[in-house]
């Protein structure tokens, strides 16, 4: 592990030292002010999720302004710059059954003598980076919004999930990019403490390649200290056919090794045996989509094998915002179940074909079976080992493409999930109906 890490960091700066035979992305700055960039996204969000069998439900809906604003690079051979990025948000109504992942709760949402959760009225969050370019290899320290397949910010709810560390990104090679990184706090979406996860170190390494313009590969790794050691492989070749379609074929896959606590208790909460030395778990899946003209149909099978299931490490520690699911298979719930298997059938068309421009809409179902339940003492007998579960999800997005709103969109989302008795809220999310509607207001600064 060790030496996979120390490999992928060595390569990282040996190719910032290659000349290579395509433009420098530093050589061509124009200078820390005259790059500047800076943006504020207005959002309102509502996320509502009708609980069923007794379990309480949860809604929430409030307001943000989400602003980025970075400088560009200082002229040279190796340039600098600066950035900050944050939210400030507030609560639209009273919001007596948050609990989503939405709205910051106090006392860590712990009831009060009268058995009341209170949300915040108002919060705000966010923090700065530094950052330096040599050719077309660039460092970034501060507060950042990952998107990496094994440590990604979850950017599904109001707000985004932010990590705070180093990130180096290195593109010197045709076709190849390169990825490092350590980070050392992680901020979930309604949390108000910088490092409310309480991450020690997770430390990240990657590489993607395309070959040409059909094929393209990745691989990711992390090691988050203390937690898990987590792959990740992805291939993606697209076929070209008559009349403009084309097929595309899809793997991706993650190998999860997790480590114990210090009590000898395991941080996965899924797991299916007694047996706490060897806790892993494997989870692939492969899809086929075909796109012809406004229409896009996608099939998909996603398979889980080991004794326990794709958990995100519930929990502190483990820093990952539930994201971290490079997979086809995942809306509401990500068919992850211990030896679970999954089938979905997913269709999206573009009503730019009915001269609606902007506007989409996507339907798709999703089944899974074969999942493991272990006993609630006993984890090596199980409640069941043949629990299902089903998801029909729904979106309508539309974007206004030209005006002083160019660019504003709004989104409905609707899921209806429901899964077996073994498989309920107790174990996992439990039969559920939500609703996610988002307004999105994008305004460029300069």
């Amino acid at each position: 592990m060790q030496n996979t890490k120390k490999l992928a960091l060595a390569v990282l700066v040996q190719t910032a030292l290659i000349s290579t035979a395509f433009a420098s992305e530093q050589s061509e700055s124009k200078g820390f002010v005259e790059d500047a960039e800076g943006s504020v996204l207005f959002r309102t969000g509502y996320l509502s999720r009708d609980k069923k069998n007794g379990a309480p439900d949860t809604s929430s809906a409030a307001q943000t302004a989400m602003v980025k604003i970075e400088s560009g690079y200082t002229q040279g051979i190796v340039g600098f710059g600066v950035g900050v990025i944050g939210d400030a948000s507030f609560k639209l109504g009273d919001n007596n059954h948050a609990g989503n992942g939405m709205i910051p709760l106090h006392n860590d949402g712990k009831p009060d003598a009268n058995g009341h959760v209170d949300a915040y009225d108002h919060w705000a969050r966010g923090g700065g980076i530094v950052k330096a370019r040599i050719s077309n290899t660039e460092v970034r320290y501060g507060t950042q919004v990952l998107d990496l397949p094994v440590l990604a910010s979850n950017t599904a709810r109001l707000v985004p999930e932010y990590f705070e560390g180093v990130l180096a990104t290195s593109r010197e090679i045709n076709g190849l990019e390169l990825t490092a990184g350590k980070f050392t706090k992680n901020q979930y979406s309604d949390q108000i403490k910088s490092d409310g996860n309480e991450l020690d170190r997770a430390v990240v390494w990657g590489a993607k390649y395309k070959f040409n313009d059909a094929l393209n590969a990745s691989y990711f790794g992390t090691d988050i200290k203390d937690r898990l050691d987590r792959h990740y492989v992805n291939a993606n070749y697209k076929q070209a056919l008559a009349n403009n379609s084309s097929l595309t074929y899809d793997f991706s896959g993650y190998h999860t090794k997790w480590d114990n606590k210090a009590d000898g208790s395991a941080y996965t909460y899924s797991h299916t045996t007694n047996d706490l030395t060897d806790l892993s778990n494997n989870i692939w899946a492969i899809s086929g989509t075909y796109n012809t003209g406004n229409h896009n149909v996608m099939m998909a099978y996603q398979q889980n094998t080991g004794n326990t299931g794709y958990d995100y490490g519930l929990g502190q520690g483990v820093g990952d915002g539930h994201q971290t699911i490079y997979l086809p298979n995942s809306y509401l719930s990500d068919f992850i179940g211990n030896d679970e298997k999954s089938v979905q059938f997913q269709y999206t068309y573009d009503f730019a074909g009915l001269n609606v421009p902007g506007l989409s809409w996507t339907t798709a179902y999703v089944y899974g079976w074969d999942i493991d339940v272990a006993g609630s003492v006993d984890r090596s007998q199980l409640k069941a080992d043949n629990a299902t579960e089903r998801e029909f999800f729904n979106q309508v997005k539309y974007t206004v493409q030209s005006g002083f709103a160019k660019d504003a969109s709004l989104r409905l989302r609707h899921s209806y999930y429901r899964a077996s008795n073994e498989y309920q809220h107790d174990v996992y999310i439990g039969d559920t109906n939500e609703w996610r509607i988002w307004l999105d207001i994008p305004v460029k600064f300069f």
